[in-house]
Parts: structure tokens; sequence; C-alpha cells
């Protein structure tokens, strides 16, 4: 497999740019934005609730809830289009995924904060597999407890980052604002809800 380990300390990444070709990756992209039902996640941050600064849509299994920031969240069918994907993820990578969460950031205002997919769910040390598709966006990462050690990796159309071992424990990634005019994106984050 065309995997790249990178070199994070603390953490357990593999990044492959080229996961899907630029016509399957244009294909899935242009399927996913009626299938999906996208909508305004309400989040909690120091106790208010707030506006998500992206469209979302939790996706899955029936039995996948999920509960992140004070809401709970029950899974939309799996649309068609993503069902090929979520196969081929799961024959190469052994994870039985159940579920995924879409991300649509329609602009540079869209973003996503510091935080780690750390829910009790989602198991002690979770595989995460991150789909890219349209505009490429800066995403970082800064360890919990080493101030200075941190990473960032453009995330561009077609590419998977998986996350996995350590990496939710010790890190908290983002995926910041930026002023530069930059296209709308779909990140599609694969996981397992119920893992041990």
């Amino acid at each position: 497999m065309p995997w790249t380990r990178l070199p994070l300390e603390d953490a357990e990444l593999a990044y492959d740019p080229h996961w899907l070709d630029g016509e399957a990756a244009d294909a899935l992209y242009a399927a996913l934005l009626p299938q999906v039902p996208w909508e305004v996640h309400r989040i909690r941050l120091f106790g208010r609730e707030h506006d998500s600064p992206r469209l979302s849509s939790w996706i899955g299994d029936v039995d996948a809830h999920y509960r992140y920031s004070g809401a709970d969240f029950q899974p939309h069918p799996w649309p068609q289009a993503l069902q090929p994907v979520r196969q081929r993820l799961a024959e190469e990578l052994g994870a039985p995924f159940n579920s995924v969460l879409a991300n649509r950031y329609r602009d540079g205002r869209d973003a996503m904060g510091w935080h780690s997919d750390d829910e009790p769910e989602l198991g002690r040390a979770p595989l995460i597999a991150s789909l890219s598709l349209g505009a490429t966006r800066r995403f970082t990462f800064k360890h919990r407890r080493r101030e200075g050690l941190k990473g960032e990796l453009a995330l561009g159309h077609g590419s998977v980052l998986l996350m996995s071992g350590p990496t939710q424990a010790n890190y908290r990634h983002a995926l910041p604002r930026t002023a530069k005019p930059v296209g709308e994106r779909i990140n599609l984050t694969f996981r397992v809800i119920g893992a041990r």
C-alpha cells in the first residue's frame, strides 16, 4: 500500500495523497453534495451553545449513536455513494467502520477548532480514516502536554489521512480558518463506534 508514515512523535499517522484518483474523487464529491443531509450542528463551548462553523452530517449503522460536545447524534443512513468507499477502507485497513462524520467547509471561514476525537464510544486508541475532497486545506496538530511539539499537513483532493494508536490521547487537531480565497471542501472521517 502507498501509505507514507508521518514522523510526528507520540502519534501514529499515515497519509496517502492519492487514495482516490482525480476522476473518482470528482465523482464522489459531486455525488455527496446532494446525497448527504447537511445540517448545522449545535455544539457546546465553555458552557454555551453555538452553531458549528461548518455543515455536518452524522452517518452510520443504526446502532452507531455518537455523543459530542453535549449533543447526541442519531445516524443518518449511508448514502449510496459512500458504500464502496466504506468497503474499500475496511478491506485495506481491516477495520469494521460503522460510521462517518461528514463535514462540509463552504469557504475559508468555515473551520474546526482544536479538539481530539477521544469520546468513549471510539475506544482507547481509535483508528480514524479521514478522506478529503475538494479544496486543499491546512490541517494542524499540537501535543496536549509537550509545548512546541506540533505538525501540519495540507490535505488535498482524494487524500486519506490515518490517525491511530496514541494520536488522539496525545494530540489535538484543527482545521484553521483562512483569509485566502479557497473553494469548498468535504471531509469524511470514518470511525468505529463501540470499539473497545
